[in-house]
């Protein structure tokens, strides 16, 4: 009989340990795909929070650069860029001799959250021009600050939109 039982635990598994393997790794795959895309979702929004804080802080330079009379603007406008690809392409800098441009980005970064993945970069964001409310942000002849258009709400709580 030794024997017997040794032969036969040399054959494989039986169907009970591959039962409580399949179930071991279902489990453990569970708990693996919602910390995978929580890690991804945290990884598209760190990307947004430093594409929101590249496309401000060229806007503030540009309105900065305004102010101090590096861009010209008639007097009836707000000295905030017209459009976000007037920061890519530059503007003449009214202070150098030499005619030069003013250039405040390199590129306009994607909304990694936008709903329309086709749309080009500068598309991708939601306007919000000077003469815009704060609390119902509207494109206008300026702009003054940016957004994300997404209508999803990020792992803090808080729209992407209202970032």
């Amino acid at each position: 009989m030794s024997s017997l039982g040794a032969a036969r635990r040399g054959r494989g598994f039986t169907l009970i340990e591959l039962l409580i393997t399949v179930a071991i790794v279902a489990l453990l795959a569970s708990v693996a795909i919602p910390l995978g895309e929580l890690a991804v979702q945290r990884s598209k929004e760190q990307e947004l929070r430093r594409a929101l804080q590249d496309l401000r802080s060229a806007i503030d330079d540009y309105k900065r650069a305004s102010d101090d009379g590096r861009v010209p603007h008639p007097a009836d406008q707000s000295g905030y860029p017209p459009t976000l690809l007037a920061l890519v392409e530059g503007v003449a800098d009214a202070k150098s001799a030499k005619g030069g441009k003013i250039y405040f980005l390199r590129r306009v970064p994607r909304d990694p959250f936008a709903p329309d993945a086709e749309a080009p970069p500068e598309r991708s964001w939601g306007l919000r021009s000077y003469e815009s409310p704060p609390d119902n942000p509207r494109p206008g002849a300026d702009v003054f600050d940016v957004h994300s258009l997404s209508e999803a709400t990020g792992v803090n709580g808080v729209p992407y939109r209202n970032w």
